[in-house]
């Protein structure tokens, strides 16, 4: 919904660029806190470890009322390297993950470990060369 006051098309048309600009931005400029670190078990499945620090963007709120979610991956920078959108088949539940620092090795690492949760890569394209 338009908030009150708000032209109804902006002189700026927006672009993908603009999308990640923000997200770099807020990624960079934000409290990471790291909720699981690597190797820790998951809390409900406690044979399933994660394969990298799983953490979330304090101050923001995402679908679950709880940070946008990030994965920090193997690489040494944090730079924004893609999103990963999820859905949950059994809580029918959607999210997108950030990830900082991710090869794409690690993406692969971290869909196998969603394991049956739905997802889609969207890389950074200035990342896609690293």
């Amino acid at each position: 919904m338009r908030k009150p006051g708000l032209p109804l098309h902006s002189e700026h048309q927006q672009t993908d660029e603009d999308f990640w600009e923000e997200m770099t931005r807020l990624a960079a400029s934000s409290l990471i806190v790291i909720d699981r670190a690597q190797g820790t078990a998951h809390p409900r499945h406690p044979d399933m470890m994660y394969p990298f620090d799983y953490s979330y963007i304090e101050g923001t709120s995402a679908s679950d009322s709880d940070g946008i979610d990030v994965f920090i991956g193997s690489r040494s920078d944090r730079a924004l390297t893609g999103i990963l959108c999820t859905f949950d088949t059994i809580k029918r539940d959607a999210e997108i993950k950030l990830l900082l620092g991710c090869t794409i090795g690690d993406v692969q690492v971290i869909r196998a470990f969603l394991g049956d949760m739905r997802t889609v890569y969207v890389p950074h394209h200035k990342e896609d060369k690293r």
